[in-house]
């Protein structure tokens, strides 16, 4: 099969990743393997490539929001999601499931957890196996191309969205407007919120209004009220700083990166006091991915997508992190 592979952690204006021959794996107890048709483009690969991330193993296949149709399953697997039926894989690959974290209900703080092409190969490639009990099964209303964003951008946006408080009626800040925040602002309109948007680019900015948006504005401009909620999806400290200044009392602000730039210097009563909380979001549940997936074929979410060919996947990268996606990058892998 052709793989794009990383040997090596450099700057994606290097082109790290390589095209390779690699061997189709072969399913084990409880695994399905997907042939992949599309697989999204994230800013968590782009850090692993760049070796922002530690302990990333080497050699890697990284992505981790694949769609695909199951073509084999491995001893005691193919229940849950039959051969010749649509699947997915998102960041979540596996974990323990007898920790105290499994156990409550809260596995995407497993401290055994693995995560997709991070500790093993991923979908930038034409298979990957997947432990069924962690794959989806994409709505049959719901093409690949489509479901691929919704396995990562779409769940961290809408556990993101939760952990902050989000609610009918409610306001709502987002704080960067790319794959994720595209995919959060359908689902905070379906729930009733009114959504301000903070992004420096005005491209985005506008995509934000076509999307529902009440207001759309620059990190530093002033909102037209403070809000309830707040989700950043821009790794910057300083950021965070100005959704905690824009959140009202009693309010939340939801960091959904899995880096974030320093934060600077709190101010106590300008960023903190009257009991505003500041939340992190680390990975996801399957539950976080089931509802996701349910809420998606009911809206129904439209994602934005802008295809690369897998061979591209360098390229791609280097556009997501220069901020000229509008929406979701997504490599076409299937024929």
């Amino acid at each position: 099969m052709k793989a794009m592979v990383l040997e090596a952690f450099h700057p994606v204006k290097d082109k790290p990743l390589k095209l390779m021959d690699q061997p189709v794996p072969d399913p084990g107890q409880g695994e399905i393997l997907l042939w992949i048709e599309y697989c999204g483009v994230c800013h968590t690969d782009l850090h692993i490539v760049e070796g922002e991330l530690k302990d990333a193993r080497l050699p890697i296949i990284p992505g981790h929001q694949v769609a695909g149709i199951v073509v084999k399953a491995g001893e005691g697997a193919g229940e849950k999601i039959p051969v010749g039926r649509k699947a997915g894989a998102a960041w979540l690959f596996a974990a323990c499931g007898f920790c105290e974290f499994c156990l409550s209900g809260q596995e995407n703080l497993c401290r055994m957890a693995r995560f997709t092409g991070f500790h093993v190969h991923g979908g930038y490639a034409e298979y990957m196996i997947v432990p069924e009990k962690f794959a989806y099964r994409i709505p049959e209303d719901f093409t690949n191309l489509h479901a691929a964003p919704l396995l990562c951008a779409g769940i961290i946006g809408y556990r993101a969205l939760r952990l902050s408080g989000a609610a009918a009626g409610s306001r709502l800040g987002l704080y960067g407007f790319g794959a994720s925040a595209h995919i959060a602002i359908q689902v905070a309109k379906r729930w009733g919120c009114e959504v301000y948007v903070f992004s420096r680019n005005e491209k985005h900015r506008q995509h934000a209004r076509e999307l529902g948006a009440t207001w759309a504005g620059d990190y530093k401009d002033e909102p037209p009220s403070k809000h309830l909620s707040s989700v950043v999806f821009a790794p910057a400290g300083e950021v965070a700083l100005n959704a905690l200044e824009n959140t009202d009392r009693g309010g939340t602000v939801a960091l959904a990166g899995i880096t974030m730039t320093p934060l600077p210097e709190i101010d106590y009563e300008r960023h903190l006091y009257w009991e505003r909380t500041l939340q992190t979001v680390a990975n996801a549940t399957r539950v976080d991915g089931e509802e996701l997936l349910k809420l998606a074929s009911e809206i129904p979410i439209k994602t934005t997508t802008k295809l690369f060919a897998l061979k591209e996947a360098n390229e791609a990268l280097l556009e997501l992190k220069e901020g000229r996606i509008k929406g979701a990058a997504v490599l076409k892998i299937g024929k």
